[in-house]
């Protein structure tokens, strides 16, 4: 589902722009004009939400989504007509991409809500100057929000001035992380009817994998051994999905960066997928398919094993398969191993999240904004965002689980684009959070139920590394661009290299591109972000 959606560093242009109006104007009482908030319309109650408090009846918001697939209905499906009907609130909501930000910023015309999808974009960092702090209308208007909002989240987006402006999705804390709530999104699957035929083979160690493939390309010469998520210009799964799988360390043992890439663990490990790339066990195809033929041959099993990443995306690929030869479906073994004695580090949404939600400081009605955000940070909001209405789209059973009537199943089934549309369960995500989907067995499709349980347990927040990289317009943050394009090159190199000295050579040009792009550069300033992370965290 994640889609790449980064703000370019001519936003900060913009933004320069933004910082000049948006301390115009005079407040007026239960609104705001130009960045002034005025007093409540209402009698704040901390233990009351306030949409529930709130008299207005025909309020009106402009909510921008920087993604132009966003879904822009609005009191059309079972879930916004609800958040319309309880909030009496009526939404536009506007989509778009950079540009059509950036014009919004150049112009001064800003929607009173924007979500975007960079939380250390010059846009973000500069929120200050167009946004309102989120502890600042809470205490206005919604002092509910503290009791719905993560405090762990509150903190991380903390600014310079003590204060947060923007609220994201998926923001998974360490209680998450802890509870058992939140599932991995990578595995190691192979198709059941080739590893029971094989005698349920391991393939921890090096030689067990290529002990494995190989007899799999002998008796399954229709198959493709092993595969793996589609390169697309990056990395597919080789890169950080198969370094957490290791568990290669995410730092020094002092708190300083480590270059996962160059470890020598996971070397060894690269060289061992080149040996099966030598036995013919890797199709020279895996370093050209796009993420379509990626999921059409996962979805007629023509992979015998696949190290994928991001298992609920792929999870329609692997019902089709389940589908049509239910005794071959896929399952998650464990798969490669340290050497060194590891345990796995799976990843899986960080702290930041995704989509990250501002209220400006153009906001028409920054109360019934802040009311937005509580209520759909509430658990009854999650609920409704989840699984709809009780007794019209969802029952609880007799374990207490969340479970979608029979109708509900068999439209997601039949018409899924028509269920997206006309129901929205599971769509409308800005606030959305992991640890709900437990509540329900309908949450994900069996084709991944049996990869999730096996990921129990293999968690491990990389919170320390999120937003380390070099930021947006700096020279350090074109060479950090062009590291990573290069390593993608060497990846698949790597993978097809003809012998060890070829391979030796490729490592070393990595090395020697890494000294003549400004690395210790970039070293230094992830080394800052690292330590800025652990102060946020209270690692020191």
């Amino acid at each position: 589902m994640k889609k790449s959606m980064k703000l370019t560093a001519g936003l900060a242009l913009c933004l320069l722009t933004a910082a000049a109006f948006t301390g115009c104007g005079k407040g007026k009482s239960g609104g705001a004009n130009g960045g002034t908030l005025g007093k409540a319309r209402y009698t704040l109650d901390p233990e009351t939400p306030a949409w529930k408090l709130d008299p207005e009846k025909n309020a009106k918001l402009t909510w921008y989504v920087n993604a132009e697939w966003w879904n822009t209905g609005w009191g059309e499906d079972v879930v916004t007509k609800k958040v319309k009907e309880d909030l009496k609130l009526d939404v536009v909501f506007l989509t778009g991409d950079d540009t059509k930000l950036n014009t919004f910023f150049a112009g001064g015309d800003i929607p009173d809500i924007i979500t975007t999808f960079n939380a250390s974009s010059p846009m973000a960092q500069k929120a200050p100057s167009w946004a309102y702090s989120l502890q600042d209308l809470a205490d206005a208007y919604d002092p509910y929000f503290y009791k719905v909002a993560s405090k762990e989240t509150l903190d991380w987006f903390k600014l310079s001035d003590g204060k947060t402006y923007g609220y994201p999705d998926y923001s998974n804390t360490q209680k998450d992380y802890d509870s058992n709530m939140i599932y991995a999104r990578t595995a190691f699957v192979i198709r059941q009817d080739v590893w029971t035929a094989l005698g349920k083979p391991q393939m921890k160690t090096q030689k067990e994998f290529i002990d494995v493939l190989n007899q799999i390309k002998t008796k399954y010469p229709d198959l493709i051994p092993l595969g793996f998520n589609a390169f697309g210009g990056g990395t597919g799964s080789l890169a950080d999905p198969l370094q957490d799988f290791l568990g290669v360390p995410l730092v020094n043992a002092d708190g300083t960066y480590y270059d996962r890439n160059l470890d020598s663990d996971y070397l060894s490990w690269i060289k061992t997928f080149n040996q099966a790339y030598k036995n013919g066990c890797i199709s020279d195809d895996t370093f050209t398919d796009d993420g379509n033929a990626f999921q059409e041959k996962l979805s007629i099993g023509k992979y015998a094993c696949v190290l994928v990443d991001g298992t609920p995306q792929m999870s329609g690929f692997f019902t089709t398969f389940a589908n049509s030869e239910p005794d071959a479906a896929y399952i998650a073994i464990d798969g490669p191993q340290s050497t060194v004695g590891n345990k796995p580090k799976l990843g899986q949404a960080g702290i930041s999240g995704w989509m990250i939600t501002y209220v400006s400081k153009k906001c028409k009605d920054p109360a019934k904004a802040i009311e937005v955000f509580t209520y759909l940070l509430s658990d009854y909001g999650q609920i409704l965002c989840n699984y709809g209405i009780e007794g019209q789209t969802y029952t609880i059973n007799a374990d207490g689980k969340y479970e979608l009537t029979p109708a509900m199943k068999e439209l997601r089934v039949s018409d899924n684009d028509r269920f997206k549309k006309e129901i929205r369960i599971g769509e409308f995500i800005p606030f959305g959070h992991d640890r709900y989907k437990i509540l329900s067995d309908d949450a994900f499709p069996d084709s991944i139920k049996q990869m999730q349980e096996w990921g129990k347990g293999k968690l491990y927040p990389h919170f320390i590394l999120e937003n380390t990289d070099p930021d947006a317009g700096t020279s350090e943050a074109r060479a950090s661009s062009a590291i990573f394009t290069n390593w993608a090159t060497a990846l698949v190199g790597l993978v097809r290299s003809k012998n060890d000295a070829q391979f030796n050579a490729i490592v070393d040009d990595y090395r020697n591109f890494l000294t003549d792009n400004d690395w210790d550069a970039i070293v230094k300033i992830r080394n800052e972000k690292i330590a800025n992370n652990m102060q946020k965290l209270g690692m020191k």
